[in-house]
């Protein structure tokens, strides 16, 4: 598994500002940033796994995120991709 990226997880300063930015209510930039954070994880698990993103099944997202857990108690936290 590759060292994460600090963009990689989370939002750049950029797409941050650009949330800032736009017109939309506080609870909808929450889920702005949620979504794109979400679209970047699922751009890592499709590539780990080499499957099409289109492709990604539930069960294989839930395994992945399985997998990752198993890292962090494992090996620690410093070993797995997310970092919470």
């Amino acid at each position: 598994m590759e060292p994460q990226q600090p963009s990689a997880q989370f939002l750049t300063p950029e797409e941050s500002y650009a949330v800032d930015g736009a017109l939309l209510a506080s609870h909808e930039k929450f889920l702005t940033r949620l979504t794109i954070s979400s679209l970047k994880l699922l751009k890592h698990i499709s590539q780990d796994l080499s499957v099409p993103m289109e492709e990604l099944t539930a069960q294989q997202v839930i395994d992945w995120f399985e997998k990752d857990g198993k890292i962090r108690r494992e090996i620690g936290p410093d070993a797995a991709f997310l970092k919470w």
